[in-house]
């Protein structure tokens, strides 16, 4: 069942991308810096996706950009305690709102530094990337900063980018989310898509829940191969169009391999 009502409520997927933007907003009030570093322990870990648990020794120490890029770019989960620390579930809650969104929050715990990640609507995602993507949301150096992991070419793949290219991956920002619950499983993929200019032209949320095929994360889920040919026929729709008023512009750096050196 795809939804793009208000009501619709998602747990525990493209809700990262709402963290990353209370972040960012304090960020913005300088009250925290993307080169702040914290320590990476072991009893933060937490498994599932992402690329922290796979270390297998921990005590690093990273930078809050690096645990947003791992969130974004993978899905961290480990990543989202590590925002929990600089900005506390109440905190989020409150910037959130502050923003306009009203139905968009984490779920605290008895931990302040600790949340679940709560429930979001399509509407209320598709307003936060648009709003990301004109850099309303944010400043133009915090927008640009989210907007870049998004549209890069390391990032998901099986589903709305899954038959483009490279050159035309990066047009596009996405993030991904999958998970189940008692009503069963849920694959969602929420993103923007940019002209050839770099003017955001499309942006799209969708929610699939209610799904069978629970233990199936990868390209051939029914939802995720839907995604796929939505992505492509999306793509093809606006390729060679451009916004003539966009309220700003965003690029990324052409992929080039190195090898070493």
């Amino acid at each position: 069942m795809y939804e793009l009502g208000e009501v619709v409520a998602e747990r525990r997927i493209v809700q990262k991308l709402a963290v990353a933007v209370a972040v960012m907003d304090k960020i913005d009030r300088g009250e925290l810096r993307l080169d702040q570093r914290l320590d990476l322990s072991a009893d933060i870990i937490l498994g599932g996706s992402g690329i922290y648990f796979l270390h297998t020794v921990w005590g690093d120490e990273i930078t809050v950009a690096n645990f947003l890029t791992a969130m974004l770019l993978v899905s961290d989960n480990t990543a989202v305690r590590m925002c929990g620390r600089v900005v506390p579930a109440l905190e989020i809650n409150e910037i959130l709102a502050a923003k306009g969104f009203t139905h968009t929050r984490v779920e605290p715990v008895a931990n302040p530094n600790r949340f679940f990640l709560g429930v979001t609507t399509p509407r209320e995602t598709h307003d936060l990337l648009w709003r990301l993507a004109n850099k309303t949301l944010l400043s133009t150096r915090s927008s640009d900063f989210l907007l870049g992991v998004l549209r890069w070419i390391n990032g998901y793949h099986d589903g709305i980018r899954r038959d483009m290219s490279s050159a035309e991956r990066s047009r596009v920002a996405t993030k991904y989310g999958a998970d189940y619950d008692s009503s069963g499983a849920a694959r969602h993929e929420v993103g923007i898509m940019f002209d050839a200019t770099g003017a955001p032209t499309l942006t799209y949320a969708f929610f699939a829940d209610s799904l069978g095929d629970l233990d199936n994360y990868g390209g051939t889920h029914p939802a995720v191969r839907a995604h796929a040919a939505l992505g492509r026929t999306m793509f093809d729709t606006i390729a060679r169009t451009t916004n003539p008023a966009p309220r700003a512009h965003h690029s990324v750096p052409q992929f080039r391999p190195v090898n070493g050196g």
